[in-house]
């Protein structure tokens, strides 16, 4: 264990970013008994000691208009990041996720002679291909979450190490699903439905509505159907209660991971984004729906080139889940789907045997691969 003073920067964009974030610091802790972390971190990196500048609700914005409305906040933070970093001088600079932030702020602090690394791949193999050069110039290596994104950085011969998911990591390859319904107290014959409207409060806007809609016509189908709704913190709950018209039994959860609910559920409905690779590593079979402002998907369409967003199937290489996107994420379908996947048991098999291999193949100690690549720079 290094006893010499390290100090490390750190800047995380949303709460997948906090998590990922909060493993590589307990981890590099092992190695380096004194550690000064600094920079943009949520509760779970604050937890763990983190230096706050700014919080990581500054940067969490999605949509196009959003991030109009915000460019002035999100310019000035990024000036001010790299002023006191430039100042600082940290050993290494760590950006995790949030590529439109981070690798601009990577490429500025690398100018100034600072070891950057990116944590998390931007999704080059779906959009902006050319970005992968910028990339390169911006940092000194790529950590890589997906085993089929290192092969393109190698192509170009870009540092990238994969070094697989955290979340793989920490959750079982067979969870309990009897001690998660008893844990929520959900009845022995109950059929239980996990809806999971999104992680920002643009996203529960857009498709809260449409999904309770969905729970409304499964409520007619399923007999004692129950509706679990897991919300992390109170402004996601108060944008979903604003569409909540309560002519419907559902409980509403903030006590309890989004993990838990998928894994007690028998199936889910929830928007694209993490929380479809952790209904994969729940193994709970899902429906996916997702909707954008207009223009955020008109300009979306025009760029990205993978026929699938959800985790799980470009994981596949084939579409596993079913995926509803804009127009087509409505009511009525997403319930076909939902209907139709909850009466087919020989598919429900399938997926979840195939969600186990793929729990596999992403379960390769992340925190401490990252924290040894990370490790490497410092003397």
């Amino acid at each position: 264990m290094s006893s010499r003073s390290v100090i490390i920067g750190l800047v995380a964009g949303e709460v997948s970013g906090d998590i990922l974030g909060a493993g590589l610091m307990r981890a590099l802790r092992s190695h380096l008994s004194n550690v000064r972390f600094v920079g943009v971190a949520g509760p779970r990196m604050q937890a763990e000691g983190m230096e706050v500048w700014y919080n990581i609700q500054e940067l969490s914005v999605m949509g196009i208009i959003e991030v109009i409305v915000r460019i002035p906040r999100i310019l000035y933070i990024r000036y001010d990041l790299i002023r006191r970093f430039s100042i600082l001088k940290p050993d290494v600079f760590i950006g995790i996720d949030a590529p439109d932030f981070t690798i601009s702020l990577e490429r500025s602090l690398k100018k100034r002679g600072i070891i950057t690394i990116h944590y998390v791949s931007p999704s080059i193999w779906a959009w902006r291909k050319k970005r992968i050069f910028k990339i390169g110039l911006a940092t000194h290596n790529i950590l890589s979450c997906l085993p089929f994104e290192k092969r393109l950085y190698d192509k170009f011969n870009i540092p990238c190490q994969f070094i697989g998911h955290t979340l793989a990591d920490l959750l079982p390859l067979d969870p309990n699903k009897d001690a998660a319904r008893r844990e929520l107290n959900i009845p022995v014959n109950a059929y239980c439905l996990a809806l999971l409207p999104g992680s920002r409060k643009s996203e529960v806007k857009m498709l809260s509505d449409i999904f309770l809609r969905c729970a409304k016509l499964l409520n007619k189908h399923f007999y004692n159907l129950n509706i679990l709704v897991p919300l992390s913190n109170q402004a996601l709950i108060n944008q979903f209660l604003k569409v909540y018209s309560k002519d419907m039994t559902l409980r509403i959860l903030s006590h309890y991971s989004s993990y838990q609910v998928m894994v007690a559920a028998d199936i889910a409905l929830l928007a694209s984004g993490t929380a479809t690779l952790e209904c994969m590593l729940a193994k709970c079979p899902m429906v996916v729906g997702y909707r954008l402002r207009f223009l955020t998907f008109v300009l979306a369409k025009f760029l990205v080139k993978t026929p699938w967003i959800s985790l799980p199937n470009l994981l596949a290489g084939s579409e596993l889940v079913k995926e509803f996107i804009q127009d087509k994420c409505r009511s009525e379908y997403l319930a076909d789907a939902l209907i139709t996947l909850s009466k087919d048991h020989a598919r429900r098999v399938i997926l979840q045997k195939i969600f186990r291999e793929l729990h596999q193949q992403i379960r390769c100690n992340a925190d401490e691969q990252a924290a040894n690549a990370v490790l490497k720079f410092i003397d």
